[in-house]
């Protein structure tokens, strides 16, 4: 698995230098830790210790494009790191998020690689520094995953498929496949809100982080639908989902996020996040409250504050998030 990633990073380290267009590059490193009431030792993580993030860990972050005289061709992206696990092997893990080349077509955005699929709030919205969790870390989602897909904007919104693995973040090929598309009304990053739903099926492999949990093949086939709205100093988002894992149906899970920016340049950010669910006959809620502040343009302290009621899971961590362009 790590020389696919060291194969992976040559390969576009060595495109990028024949291409033409501009680049960027950034530094990242973050610190997080914390404590929970289930260990008995200072964490290093913010959710558990198979999972990728949050954790110890420094990075970087690049962009290519790829241009003419006339026109934007593509961007090649790869945003790698090396994190620390505290108790987990190997000791420093390293870790892949994206490492994609997105096409310019005529007919649509074509992205092969290592990005998004085409469902829910993850399709279209960056999580990969925050601390609140969303619906990947509940294996409902993968926030990103190897194959390929298609997006396009319209004047009324946009839809986007994808076809990839069903992996997750580690690179496996066992006849594992996830398909999934994504009808959205508004277009978040253009209109400031959106409105979609979404549809995916697929037989995925159990990972969590970049951890292969077993060898078999598991049945996974969700319907869904989110909201994302900002609005001055106030933004909302939502995301529902309905469907199958194997014999486990989740008969609905909600997760809605509320947040408030103030402070000039919206420096400082309370966050509210509610997640309720059924799986089969058995209930669950949690409920998690986070606060950032930038200090710095580049580094921004973050908190979270959750509770999970179903395994009693009380937790407090704090993240020192780093990102300067070099």
């Amino acid at each position: 698995m790590f020389m696919k990633r060291i194969l992976i990073l040559l390969f576009v380290s060595s495109f990028s230098s024949l291409i033409a267009g501009t680049s960027l590059l950034y530094l990242e490193a973050q610190g997080v830790g914390g404590f929970s009431n289930k260990a008995d030792h200072f964490i290093m993580y913010s959710d558990t210790q198979l999972e990728a993030m949050q954790k110890p860990s420094v990075g970087f972050d690049y962009v290519q494009k790829v241009s003419s005289s006339t026109k934007d061709i593509a961007t090649l992206a790869i945003q790698s790191r090396v994190a620390y696990n505290q108790t987990g092997k190997p000791v420093f893990e390293s870790q892949f998020y994206n490492a994609y080349i997105k096409f310019k077509t005529p007919v649509s955005d074509l992205w092969i690689g290592h990005d998004r699929p085409a469902q829910g709030l993850s399709s279209y919205l960056d999580y990969h520094a925050e601390l609140l969790h969303n619906f990947t870390m509940h294996g409902f989602e993968f926030d990103r995953d190897w194959g390929t897909g298609l997006s396009r904007e319209f004047q009324w919104g946009d839809a986007s498929v994808s076809a990839t693995s069903g992996s997750g973040l580690p690179m496996y090929w066992r006849g594992n496949h996830y398909y999934s598309g994504r009808l959205g009304y508004g277009v978040y990053n253009r209109d400031n809100y959106t409105v979609g739903v979404s549809y995916s099926d697929g037989k995925v492999l159990n990972t969590v982080g970049y951890h292969l949990i077993d060898h078999d093949l598991h049945d996974m086939n969700f319907i869904g639908a989110d909201a994302s709205v900002a609005y001055s100093h106030f933004e909302g988002k939502f995301d529902f989902l309905s469907g199958k894992k194997d014999d486990v149906t989740i008969h609905y899970a909600l997760l809605s996020r509320f947040s408030v920016n103030i402070l000039p340049e919206n420096r400082l950010k309370f966050e509210s996040q509610p997640v309720i669910m059924q799986m089969n006959n058995l209930y669950n809620y949690k409920i998690a409250f986070g606060v950032s502040y930038t200090i710095l343009n580049d580094l921004t302290f973050r908190s979270l504050l959750e509770y999970d009621h179903q395994s009693n899971l009380h937790m407090a961590v704090m993240q020192l998030y780093y990102y300067h362009r070099l």
